[in-house]
């Protein structure tokens, strides 16, 4: 089985990725890392940025598992394919491999290429032969092969067979539309097969997302013989984009019992995604099959009642084999297996306390209610399960804090907070500026802190989200407050504050973040890490 990834040419296609020459080397090198047959890495000749890849690839990458590809179409038409530039421009990349773009819809080759269908067969097999003497190995993508097959299967087969004839090691059937249903992909293959007389696993398979089938179309290619699959990272790609090449992978190799990685390279998955999409600048799918942080959370009690007993009853893999893992939500709905298990995963044994689990399970389900939310606060969920085992989890005692907010005439706003607080004995008072209430708020109670916990110097808000809950309006209405705080570290955790008063919400949040990095945070299993 071929894997050939098309993220740096075809996903590099998705509105909002523009990646630099560094940065579709370091992507090249986490895909080859994930131990992928081949990378596509642009279109030298047509695209300055890759002509510039692929010269600087030649010196500067060491892959391990995958070979480079240049990207191009077929001589223009009328063009002899020794002059055609852009053919030179691919041969000049001087990689093993190359892909050429072919049409093979007979509307396209009349209407965009305005060239003869005779004429277009030729292209095709020029282009192929020519790289092919210069010892290239050389792969055809026949662009709309799906809905030129429909329209007109002679012809689209023709191309097929030209391509083949002339020395294609593998001609990749594209639905460039993305509008096939799996049941279509496997019917069209049976009859191209059994028209041209060839072995499906001379074919390769490309799929848009357009229906969202893309993967599901790929892997109904693979079962009706193909042998080769391209697909984009994350699926990134244009329009709703490509089949992501993880959930193929992991799907072929899992599912189908086919062997098509390097070994030790599926669990590099759920790193290498999260990396490329650093480098693309586009936040995680926290809910992608397979490496989704969300892939395989539990939030119904009932999942996590037989998840304690054994976690594969709710797990179609085990997620460590994708680089993943578990994770339990602590949400209203938890009961008490959910809490044991959340527990646990936060260092925390409760299995034995039958009398904390009830009161901390009640005690969850309460603040739900009340419109708290610990399923992204897993360090605010940890500070209640230790406060619940007899642990002096906040360091001070509040005596008062106060913010005042000054408009002056100049137009400034300047925020002011003073908190009061005893700490170990002693009575404290800071007061500190910021550029709104709760950021002097953080900036006084920090100040007031770190005399007696210096840990809490490196300490940083990285994020802070306000949310009205449903049901409540206007000026009166509950606030719930998320806070990210991050170390010096990397290390990062996220704390919640409840209250009809959006000040005190924050100081709620805050108080959690502080205490949690003065009583828990030194811990490196308990805290995520950035870097």
């Amino acid at each position: 089985m071929q894997i050939f990834d098309t993220t740096l040419r075809d996903g590099a296609q998705r509105e909002g990725i523009t990646y630099s020459v560094a940065d579709k080397l370091a992507v090249a090198r986490l895909l080859d890392q994930f131990g992928v047959g081949f990378i596509e890495g642009g279109w030298p000749g047509a695209v300055p940025k890759d002509t510039e890849f692929f010269e600087r690839a030649r010196t500067e990458l060491d892959l391990k598992n995958a070979v480079l590809v240049a990207f191009g179409s077929t001589r223009k038409a009328g063009t002899p394919v020794a002059d055609d530039a852009q053919i030179a421009g691919l041969l000049a990349a001087q990689t093993p491999v190359v892909c050429l773009v072919a049409k093979s819809d007979l509307r396209h080759v009349e209407r965009a290429l305005r060239t003869t269908p005779e004429e277009n067969l030729a292209m095709v097999a020029d282009s192929v032969s020519h790289p092919r003497a210069q010892g290239r190995r050389v792969f055809v993508d026949c662009e709309h092969f799906f809905d030129g097959f429909r329209f007109d299967p002679a012809y689209t087969a023709s191309v097929v067979r030209a391509a083949l004839d002339a020395g294609a090691e593998r001609v990749v059937l594209c639905d460039t539309n993305g509008g096939m249903l799996p049941s279509q992909v496997s019917k069209a293959i049976g009859e191209l097969t059994a028209r041209l007389g060839i072995d499906p696993a001379v074919l390769g398979m490309h799929a848009q997302n357009d229906t969202a089938c893309a993967v599901a179309n790929t892997i109904a290619a693979v079962e009706a013989g193909v042998r080769h699959v391209q697909g984009t990272a994350n699926g990134y790609g244009e329009r709703p984009g490509n089949a992501d090449i993880f959930a193929v992978v992991a799907n072929l190799q899992l599912k189908l019992g086919m062997t098509v990685l390097p070994e030790g390279c599926l669990e590099q998955m759920a790193h290498v995604s999260h990396a490329i999409a650093e480098i693309a600048n586009i936040a995680p799918d926290t809910h992608q099959a397979y490496v989704g942080s969300a892939a395989f959370a539990h939030k119904a009690g009932l999942h996590a009642s037989a998840i304690k007993v054994d976690p594969a009853l709710y797990n179609h893999v085990d997620p460590a084999v994708v680089g993943n893992d578990m994770t339990i939500l602590v949400t209203e709905m938890a009961g008490r297996a959910s809490i044991e298990l959340k527990s646990r995963e936060l260092g925390l044994d409760l299995a034995g306390q039958p009398d904390t689990l009830s009161k901390v399970t009640h005690r969850v389900k309460e603040l739900e209610a009340a419109g708290w939310s610990f399923e992204a606060a897993d360090a605010s969920f940890e500070l209640l399960v230790r406060q619940s085992l007899g642990e002096q989890t906040t360091p001070f005692a509040l005596e008062s804090y106060r913010v005042i907010v000054e408009h002056r005439e100049d137009g400034a706003v300047v925020s002011e907070a003073t908190v009061k607080l005893r700490v170990r004995g002693e009575r404290v008072i800071a007061t500190a500026e910021g550029n709104g209430p709760v950021n002097a708020l953080d900036q006084a109670l920090r100040q007031a802190l770190e005399r007696h916990f210096p840990q809490l110097s490196g300490l940083e808000l990285a994020d802070y989200k306000v949310r009205i809950l449903a049901g409540s309006h206007g000026t009166d209405a509950v606030t719930r407050v998320l806070v990210e705080t991050v170390d010096a570290d990397g290390r990062d955790w996220t704390t919640v504050g409840v209250h009809e008063n959006v000040v005190e919400a924050s100081w709620r949040a805050l108080v959690d973040a502080l205490a949690y990095g003065v009583t828990a945070a030194g811990n490196d299993r308990r805290v995520r890490s950035r870097r």
